[in-house]
């Protein structure tokens, strides 16, 4: 059965209402879920199986049988594990309809039908009894239930209902217990992912709004590759610090607690950011434990293990605050049943009277709301900044009518402090325009940029006060995209506005380029390539399951990711597959074009990455995504502002670097849809 489906369109942003599958949620769900990734983690799934055995071996070495509550089972492994070390019997919950249905079918694939039962319920709405779905309560607690921050799946209140209701009193538990560790430091990168910097123009200097300084910023966690980012980047200012631990085999509370760790500030410096990770130990012992430190804690940061279900947080302290070498400092977590967050308390004051744990960060500014981490990220870049001035500046004269058709962008503030007569800005909500609003406050300028809450198709010569633009300026970005080429965006806007531009008006960027290259991954690949057997198990169901849905749709799709947080190699020389002339409206017909790259070094070839590149000007290019020319080795390096889009192959091709083998491929722009068609494939000589 299909259904009609109005979905809005990041592309032409237009509503498209278009003709869908009903399962098409469920397979993109299925599709993009990266289960492989868990089962690909050998070192975790080694300690859960070290600390299960040990368990299992415990409870029988008091003369009990082994019942066994797995909630979060997935696919069913950590069952079979706790089977195979000789457990007598297993509940195993998933809520997850299509990932029960396929734990199912590995239980009986692997012949454990008899001693697993698979419960497809929230553990919340587990009953207990002769006519329950738990005939007796479980005296192993087996969970993954953990997500970066450690507690933001819902872990404390499943773990506190199934204390109170599932498990014996005094039950074993695997993880046994849980370890957040924290770092303060101060990091003008990361920083600048939370709080916009000043910036110079024309030798005059542009603030951010004080409201922006003052708040705390956004709530949510800051989940990333920190491996990826070098230590350089950021000066340690305390030591690693123990925040707490969690005891998964007593009973467990979801109520708001804090914890402090007192220390010594080991540098002077700025206190801005808290890096933060946790440890699982798998048994009572202590000795098998499952780390999610980043690389660079190891002493030999290449075996470091790579997932990426679990990385590391960062959290952004409320307000900057100077600190002093060898001051005493309080670093205090919070957290309540999903989510944590940091304060900074300094014992320099002797009769300084003790401050309540902050409650949870909330933006006040609006701001954090508007622009993403990343965002801020990119309005911070001072060489992006400064290579949108100098193509402004080209391009402006005194008598200039600017419009800009982006979101929560800075350009048409930068445009009146470089002198144009007129500027028009088209904001896409009311909270981005009152953003932009304060940024013109702080600055004395207010009045100086015209925002316009209109849609392009809407904009009339009478909202322009009968002006002709003679300047159409975009960066481009939009909230709603998701891949690298929805700025395509800006292209439809332009030809909704053509009515309003003189003749000779300027078109800022004047065009934009699709570029490709074949690449072999580190570790992404990860996520998309079959389990087949799992430490001895056979999970081939939900690999199954999986290329189902991938070939429903998503196969044939790329998929956004930041490269910069997930290393490459460039097995092709990078290129351009297609141009789009900005200075033109809108083509009527559909743009292909189609060619090959040989692959020229030898690895494995995962797949393509693909970006935009913009040219503001004839001498000025801002790329979404190689910022540096590749490296003779392959090397890569990216913008942290953008997603690129990654399609992965199919099948992974190990090529050999001769130049014999070669990347097809074929690309298809559709304007009625905004869409572009892709296909990828491996030729030979």
């Amino acid at each position: 059965m299909k259904t009609f489906c109005g979905r809005a369109n990041p592309t032409t942003g237009a509503l498209d209402w278009v003709e869908e599958s009903e399962e098409y949620d469920y397979h993109q769900e299925i599709a993009r879920s990266c289960y492989a990734d868990m089962l690909h983690d050998h070192d975790r799934n080694k300690k859960y199986y070290e600390g299960i055995r040990a368990a299992v071996s415990r409870i029988k070495a008091r003369g009990e049988r082994v019942v066994v509550l797995d909630i979060g089972t997935g696919t069913g492994l950590l069952s079979m594990m706790a089977v195979t070390a000789g457990a007598d019997f297993c509940y195993a919950v998933e809520v997850f309809k299509p990932m029960a249905e396929a734990a199912q079918c590995i239980v009986k694939k692997n012949n454990f039908s008899d001693k697993i039962k698979i419960i497809n319920k929230h553990s919340s709405d587990v009953t207990v009894g002769p006519d329950g779905d738990m005939h007796e309560k479980a005296n192993l607690l087996i969970t993954e239930l953990f997500d970066t921050e450690l507690i933001g799946e819902g872990a404390l209140p499943s773990y506190e209902h199934a204390h109170q209701n599932l498990v014996m009193a005094g039950c074993e538990a695997v993880p046994h217990r849980a370890t957040v560790y924290a770092q303060l430091v101060e990091s003008e990168l990361l920083w600048s992912w939370a709080q916009l910097q000043p910036v110079e123009v024309e030798g005059l200097r542009l603030v951010p709004p004080p409201a922006v300084g003052r708040c705390a910023g956004a709530h949510s966690v800051c989940d990333i590759q920190l491996s990826q980012v070098s230590p350089s980047s950021f000066t340690p200012l305390s030591p690693l610090c123990t925040m707490f631990s969690v005891d998964f085999s007593r009973p467990v509370s979801s109520a708001f607690q804090s914890h402090s760790t007192r220390f010594v500030a080991q540098t002077g410096g700025r206190a801005q950011v808290v890096l933060s990770w946790w440890d699982l130990e798998m048994d009572r012992s202590g000795t098998i434990v499952c780390s999610m430190a980043p690389s660079w804690m190891y002493p030999q940061p290449a075996m470091a293990p790579w997932r990426d279900h679990w990385m590391q947080s960062v959290y952004f302290l409320p307000e900057e605050s100077r600190v002093a070498e060898q001051e005493e400092l309080s670093l205090t977590v919070c957290h309540d049943d999903y989510s944590l967050w940091y304060s900074l308390q300094s014992h320099s004051l002797q009769d300084a009277p003790a401050k309540a744990p902050p409650s949870r960060p909330c933006c006040t500014c609006q701001a954090h709301l508007v622009w993403t981490r990343s965002r801020f990220g990119e309005l911070n870049d001072r060489r992006r900044t400064g290579s949108y001035i100098a193509a402004l500046r080209s391009v402006l004269s005194e008598d200039s009518v600017c419009l800009s058709v982006s979101d929560g962008s800075l350009l048409p503030v930068f445009a009146h402090m470089l002198g144009a007569k007129k500027v028009f800005s088209l904001e896409n909500s009311r909270m981005s325009r009152q953003v932009i609003e304060e940024v013109l406050e702080a600055n004395s300028v207010k009045g100086g940029v015209e925002l316009l809450e209109i849609r392009p198709e809407q904009l009339t010569s009478q909202d322009l006060r009968g002006e002709q633009i003679s300047v159409l300026m975009g960066e481009p970005y939009f909230s709603t995209s998701l891949l690298p080429w929805h700025s395509l965006f800006f292209w439809y806007c332009r030809t909704a506005l053509a009515g309003i531009l003189r003749p000779s008006a300027t078109i800022l960027p004047s065009s934009a380029s699709l570029h490709m290259m074949a690449v072999e991954f580190q570790d992404l690949w990860r996520i998309r390539a079959p389990c087949g057997t799992c430490e001895g198990f056979d999970v081939s169901p939900m690999d199954e399951m999986i290329q189902r849905s991938l070939d429903f749709r998503e196969s044939r799709e790329a998929e956004p990711h930041p490269l910069w947080e997930y290393p490459c190699r460039a097995l092709t020389q990078s290129t351009a597959v297609m141009t789009f002339d900005f200075t033109q409206c809108v083509p009527k017909q559909p743009i292909s074009s189609q060619g090959s790259l040989p692959l020229i070094r030898s690895g494995r070839c995962h797949g393509v990455a693909l970006w935009m590149e913009y040219q503001l000007t004839d001498d000025v290019t801002v790329s979404g995504g190689l910022t540096q020319p590749i490296s003779e080795q392959g090397t890569c390096e990216w913008s942290r502002h953008r997603r690129q889009g990654v399609y992965f192959l199919r099948s992974a091709w190990d090529s050999s670097g001769d130049g014999r083998a070669a990347v097809s491929y074929s690309f298809t722009f559709e304007p009625s849809l905004g869409d572009i068609k892709m296909d990828f494939s491996i030729i030979t000589q």
